[in-house]
């Protein structure tokens, strides 16, 4: 494994993040540890998602799935009782067919019921969706941060900060043998936290808190900066922003924490071709990463896919008798990592 690769730190910190988050405090809550995941403008390398226990747990009556921003709307607000959807709901702010789609939607997914009076159609809800998410982080990795990466990392994280949709803001990068780390002498916004990273090719990684972040305000107005001058000498120009109400970012934080908990952070299979005769798993201690045989170093998803010089399908007789996982290695390296996401969504309250 290339210690330099970004996709291999970046899953180093998920697995660190899984097993110890947060740093230097006990475990109170249960977590979800998601990648690459945000909004249409911003997307994180690591998402941590703190969520209340019997939350959590009251959440998985509603399947792995995610619930999309139409679900959200149906099942936060579908009644106790028997009742017309365009009674029982509030408005959406677009046309109400589009309502009546996701209204059949959930109860195809068996999460709300469903019947027809009449030519109305009305709903009532299973269960009550709960407030689960306690808090969201949100960590931007960058192991190896020279003054360029540094330059392009500030202005997300002003961004981030000015948003506020994250209850914190860290840098993960990956320690070094200076006495002061370099991350602490770049102009990175005292409200992000910084982590840095001891990571060995075999061992687990260890995490050390050099800053601690500045907790944001969620549920505040926020400012989403649109464009900013470059700061030359001869730019006079303003900075355009807009404000983000604490309705959408309620919404926005459901929305990501839907899909980190559907998605997990070993998602990264579904993107790549474990049906690779070359594909493999290279197990070290502290995570499992991709490797390829053919080219004998560790892949990305940018890497591994059908237009690799070195892509060969797994022969049809891995697929058949010999072998004992059903579908091949590649099937069965997906099971494996989709068992391994499922372990971390608890079983529903009965």
């Amino acid at each position: 494994m290339n210690v330099g690769s970004e996709f291999g730190f970046e899953l180093q910190v998920c697995q660190w993040a899984e097993e110890y988050w947060p740093p230097e405090r006990s475990r109170e809550r249960p977590v979800i540890v998601a990648r690459q995941l945000g909004t249409r403008h911003r997307r994180w390398d690591t998402l941590v998602i703190e969520c209340d226990p019997a939350g959590l747990r009251q959440r998985a009556h509603f399947g792995s799935d995610r619930l999309d921003s139409d679900l959200l709307h149906v099942v936060r607000h579908a009644p106790a009782e028997w009742q017309w959807y365009r009674d029982a709901l509030p408005h959406p702010g677009y046309p109400w067919q589009y309502v009546r789609e996701a209204v059949h939607r959930a109860a195809d997914r068996g999460l709300i019921d469903r019947r027809r009076s009449g030519n109305k159609i009305q709903l009532r809800r299973k269960y009550e969706y709960p407030d689960w998410i306690h808090r969201i982080i949100a960590i931007e990795n960058k192991p190896d941060l020279d003054a360029s990466a540094a330059r392009n990392l500030l202005a997300q994280i002003e961004r981030d900060v000015a948003l506020g949709l994250a209850d914190e803001v860290w840098i993960a990068t990956e320690a070094t043998d200076e006495r002061i780390e370099p991350v602490l002498l770049e102009d990175v916004p005292v409200e992000a936290g910084i982590l840095t990273i001891d990571r060995g090719d075999r061992g687990p990684a260890v995490a050390n808190v050099r800053w601690q972040p500045r907790l944001l305000a969620p549920n505040d107005p926020g400012t989403r900066i649109l464009d900013r001058p470059d700061g030359g000498g001869y730019d006079a120009s303003a900075c355009r922003f807009e404000y983000a109400d604490p309705d959408w970012k309620a919404g926005k934080r459901r929305a990501i924490a839907e899909r980190a908990y559907e998605r997990g952070w070993r998602s990264y299979a579904e993107s790549m071709r474990p049906d690779c005769r070359h594909f493999e798993l290279e197990p070290t201690e502290s995570v499992a990463r991709p490797y390829c045989r053919a080219k004998c170093c560790a892949q990305t998803p940018n890497q591994c896919g059908s237009s690799c010089p070195e892509f060969e399908p797994e022969p049809p007789t891995w697929r058949q008798q010999g072998w004992p996982i059903e579908g091949g290695p590649g099937a069965g390296i997906k099971r494996l990592l989709a068992a391994q996401r499922d372990r971390k969504r608890p079983e529903p309250d009965r």
